[in-house]
C-alpha cells in the first residue's frame, strides 16, 4: 500500500511494538482470511488495510488466505474477485496466497490429537438438540449424553464419519471444554461437521469439513502468522482461538487482537442482504455502482487511494461508531479534483446557432486538462457555427440573479468566445428548440480585450465534433441511515427510488470518443464521471462517480 505513514500509530501498533521490544515476537506477520462466498465490501477494505499496512510498517509479511471451510456456499468467481480487490487496493500479499483447505490434512490430524487427549468427542445430537443443550446467556448448558464416550469409540466414529458412513448432520465432532462457561463459544463447540459436497479446491476427497473457529487459528499457526488482527465480532471467539492453539501445543502461538469494524450509514454490507439485492434484480450484479462492494466502487470510478484515505481518516479503535457516507464521498471528490482530467459533456442538449460565425468552418480551441495541474497540458476542442449547451442554461424569462443565457445577455463559452443570445425558436408545444446567438471574435480564449466582464461561463460541445453518450446518474441506494432498522422492517422498503437515473441523448466533446472503461473525468459543472465497463467506441456510457460538491440532504 502506497503512502503509508510510518510515524502514525494506533493501539494495535502499541501492542505490537511492546511485543517486539520484549522479544515475544521477532517478525510481524499478518493475514486477511476472507470466505469466498461473496464479494468484498468497504468494511473488508478496512481489515485489508489494517493487516497489510501493519505488516508493511514493520517490514513484515502479509498473507491472503481463503477461508474455504464451507464449500457449499463458495465459488471460484469469488476467489478471483477477492484477489483482484486486494491488488486494486495495493495490498499484494507478499507472504503468499493460501487456502484453508491447504491444511485440511493437518486439521484432521489435530482433531485426532484432541480426541486422543480426551479433548474432543463425537456427538449424535442434531442441531435443534444441540441448541437446547447449549443453554442461554443467563443459564449454563448441560453436557451431551455422548460426551463421555471413550477415546477408542470416538476415534472409530470419527474415522467412519470421514469414510462417509453417516449422513449430513447425523454426527459432529465437538471440543470438550466447559458447558457451564459464561462464554457460549466455549460450550463444547463443533469442530467438524459432515457435508457430502464437492470442494472447489479438494474435489471429493473429504466429506467432513472443519469449522472456521477450529481451522482458522490452526492455519494461522501453520503459516507463522504472529497477529490475527480482526474486527470486534470475533472478540468472544478469542478464548476459543487460544484454547485450540494451546491444546494443540504450538510453540510460537499467534495472537488475536480486535478492532472496531467499519459501519457506514445509507448502505448494507451483509453478504446475505447483498446477495438478495443481486438475486432479486434490485441492482445490476455485485459490481453495481450503487453497491459498496469494492468492485462496485471500482466500477463507479472510486479511486483506490481515495478508499484508503477514507479508512485512514476513520482511524483504528475499539469504539463502536457509524461513519457518514459523505466522508467517503469527500475523499473521492478530493482525489478526483486533484487527478481527474477535465472534459465537457452536455446532459440535456439545447442547440445554439451562432449566426455571425462562418458557415462550414471549424477551429481548434485549446482547453486545459486540469487548471490546478498545468503539467497535464491542454487538449484541442473543435468549435463551429452550431454548438450545444445545457437546456437549463437558458431561460426566456430569467429569474433574479440568473447569469446564463437569456435574450440580450452575454456569457462566456468555456475557453472559446463571448456570445450574446438574440432570439430563440420553439416548437408547436412552446418548447425551446434552438437559440440564435452572435459571438465576439475578439474574445477568443474567453477574455475580452476591452476588459468587459461577464458573470456566466458555460460548457458546450460542437455539433461538428461531439459524440453521443449515455449518462447514468447514481445516488445512494438507500434513503435511510440504517436500512431495515425498524421493528419488523424490511431493508428493501428503504430503497431510494432515485438511486439511478439514465439519461440518453447526451453529448460529449470529441476527445472522449476513445474513452476506455475505467477512465475518469471531471465533466465541467456536472461532477466526476467514469466510463462504465460496458462502454465502447460508438456506445459511450459514463457513470457519475460523485457530484462536484455534496448535495445530499
Amino acid at each position: 500500500m502506497e503512502n503509508i505513514d510510518n510515524t502514525a500509530g494506533n493501539f494495535l501498533h502499541e501492542i505490537i511494538e511492546e511485543d517486539l521490544r520484549e522479544g515475544r515476537v521477532k517478525k510481524v506477520h499478518t493475514r486477511f482470511p476472507p470466505e469466498p462466498n461473496g464479494y468484498l465490501h468497504i468494511g473488508s477494505a478496512k481489515a485489508i488495510y489494517i493487516n497489510a499496512m501493519t505488516a508493511k510498517k514493520y517490514g513484515g509479511l502479509f498473507n491472503l488466505r481463503y477461508d474455504d471451510t464451507n464449500p457449499d456456499k463458495e465459488d471460484d468467481e469469488y476467489v478471483k474477485s477477492i484477489y483482484e480487490d486486494l491488488l486494486w487496493l495495493g495490498a499484494e500479499p507478499n507472504g503468499g496466497v493460501y487456502y484453508g483447505s491447504d491444511y485440511f490434512d493437518k486439521c484432521y490430524e489435530f482433531a485426532v490429537q484432541l480426541i486422543k487427549q480426551g479433548d474432543a468427542y463425537v456427538c449424535d445430537l442434531d442441531a435443534d438438540q444441540m441448541r437446547e443443550y447449549r443453554g442461554t446467556l443467563t443459564e449454563p448448558g448441560k453436557n451431551s449424553p455422548y460426551r463421555d464416550r471413550s477415546v477408542e469409540e470416538n476415534l472409530d466414529l470419527f474415522e467412519r464419519m470421514t469414510k462417509g458412513e453417516f449422513k449430513d448432520g447425523e454426527k459432529t465432532l465437538r471440543a470438550k471444554i466447559d458447558m457451564s462457561s459464561p462464554n457460549i463459544n466455549m460450550r463444547d463447540p463443533v469442530i467438524y461437521r459432515i457435508a457430502h459436497v464437492s470442494h472447489h479446491q479438494t474435489g471429493d476427497k473429504w466429506c467432513v469439513y472443519p469449522m472456521y473457529d477450529f481451522a482458522h487459528p490452526l492455519s494461522d499457526a501453520r503459516e507463522g502468522v504472529t497477529y490475527s488482527l480482526c474486527s470486534l465480532e470475533f472478540e468472544n471467539h478469542r478464548p476459543l482461538y487460544d484454547w485450540f492453539i494451546n491444546e494443540i501445543g504450538f510453540e510460537e502461538p499467534p495472537r488475536q487482537i480486535e478492532f472496531a469494524r467499519l459501519n457506514i450509514n445509507y448502505c448494507v454490507t451483509s453478504k446475505r442482504k447483498c446477495l438478495e439485492l443481486v438475486q432479486k434484480g434490485v441492482v445490476d450484479g455485485w459490481d453495481d455502482p450503487r453497491m459498496v462492494t469494492l468492485c462496485g466502487m471500482r466500477r463507479r470510478g472510486y479511486p483506490a487511494q481515495a478508499v484508503i484515505d477514507f479508512i485512514k481518516r476513520v482511524g483504528v479503535s475499539k469504539a463502536y461508531s457509524v461513519v457518514d457516507y459523505g466522508l467517503l464521498e469527500a475523499c473521492v471528490r478530493d482525489n478526483l479534483n486533484a487527478n481527474a482530467p477535465r472534459a465537457m459533456a452536455v446532459l440535456n442538449p439545447l442547440k445554439v446557432i451562432i449566426d455571425n460565425y462562418p458557415d462550414g468552418v471549424t477551429e481548434d480551441i485549446e482547453v486545459e486538462n486540469n487548471p490546478d495541474k498545468p503539467e497535464l497540458g491542454t487538449r484541442k476542442v473543435k468549435f463551429s457555427k452550431e454548438i450545444y449547451v445545457e437546456r437549463e442554461d437558458f431561460m426566456a424569462e430569467p429569474v433574479k440573479k440568473y447569469f446564463r443565457l437569456y435574450p440580450g445577455n452575454e456569457v462566456r463559452l468555456k475557453s472559446a468566445y463571448y456570445v450574446t443570445c438574440n432570439s430563440y425558436e420553439t416548437d408547436e408545444n412552446g418548447e425551446v428548440t434552438c437559440l440564435h446567438c452572435t459571438y465576439d471574435p475578439a474574445t477568443k480564449g474567453g477574455d475580452s480585450p476591452d476588459g468587459r466582464k461577464v458573470k456566466g461561463t458555460l460548457h458546450w460541445v460542437s455539433a461538428a465534433d461531439c459524440v453521443p453518450c449515455e449518462i447514468r446518474l447514481y445516488d445512494r441506494l438507500f434513503k435511510t441511515e440504517n436500512p431495515g432498522s425498524g421493528e419488523g422492517a424490511d431493508f428493501l422498503d428503504d430503497l431510494n427510488p432515485d438511486s439511478l437515473r439514465i439519461l440518453s441523448g447526451c453529448l460529449a466533446e470529441g476527445s472522449l470518443a476513445g474513452a476506455q472503461p475505467g477512465d475518469t473525468f471531471q465533466f465541467m459543472r456536472q461532477g466526476y464521471f467514469c466510463a462504465d465497463k460496458t462502454s465502447a467506441p460508438g456506445r459511450l456510457v459514463f457513470n457519475r462517480t460523485v457530484d462536484l460538491k455534496s448535495s445530499w440532504k
